[in-house]
């Protein structure tokens, strides 16, 4: 079931995502070469709880740590560790806060110093093709109309759109129905109504689609070892077009 937000629980998703909008904001200013993983998430648990909100994924089916931290290869659900970031290398920080009982949650993906032509180009694919598909989440129109404007912003690029994972719905629990993926037919799915509230999620691998699970049960890596970006807002759809409920442009 597709659970419809009132607007007064969009208002409290709002005051969830600009936890992690400010959050992000925070953490892209801090990140350079030689600061590490842990240190990112130390300061984004703080940061989180200095708002009276609590870190969505610190706990999350065992999930030890408030930020997910995927550096190069690694696509979505790494483990912040010491690890000293480089010169060069491209992080995604995916955050989630949980602020009067509902969720906020976001993603970016962040150059570290300079990156080449070729990461920089993944990455703005990648940013673009998430607004696309937010431009494509209206009231009338058809789940998976959101799915291939996704597809259709990447595709022409030759990158790889990771099918494992997707986009998902979001509100009181972190991960709600309807899933949301990357790549879809137009015109197909359920008919989107007013109080939907979606986390859209591209992720896309300058390679292959084909990702595994390390040995840590958590972090998912491309299976070519090619570097993978991952951006993410939280939306709610109403009546007059899309809310980002994750912005981070006002801050």
């Amino acid at each position: 079931m597709i659970i419809r937000k009132s607007t007064k629980e969009i208002e409290k998703m709002r005051a969830a995502g600009r936890v992690v909008a400010d959050t992000h904001v925070k953490l892209m200013a801090m990140i350079e070469p030689g600061i590490t993983l842990r240190q990112l998430d130390q300061f984004a648990e703080a940061n989180i709880r200095s708002y009276g909100a609590i870190p969505t994924f610190k706990g999350y089916r065992g999930f030890p740590a408030t930020l997910c931290t995927s550096i190069n290869e690694e696509v979505v659900h790494g483990i912040p560790s010491d690890r000293v970031l480089k010169e060069g290398e491209i992080v995604s920080i995916d955050c989630g806060a949980t602020l009067d009982g509902f969720v906020g949650d976001s993603a970016i993906t962040v150059p570290i110093g300079t990156i080449s032509d070729e990461l920089q180009h993944l990455l703005q694919v990648t940013e673009e093709s998430l607004y696309k598909g937010i431009e494509a989440a209206q009231v009338g129109s058809r789940l998976f109309d959101i799915s291939y404007a996704i597809q259709a912003a990447i595709e022409p690029h030759n990158f790889g759109i990771v099918r494992d994972y997707c986009g998902h719905g979001v509100g009181r629990e972190l991960h709600q129905e309807p899933q949301v993926p990357n790549y879809g037919r137009a015109g197909t799915g359920p008919r989107i109504k007013a109080g939907w509230c979606l986390a859209l999620e591209p992720m896309v691998n300058l390679g292959t689609h084909e990702v595994q699970t390390l040995s840590d049960g958590w972090t998912v890596v491309t299976r070519d070892r090619k570097p993978s970006a991952h951006f993410e807002h939280s939306i709610a759809i109403t009546e007059d077009g899309p809310i980002i409920l994750t912005d981070r442009r006002d801050l």
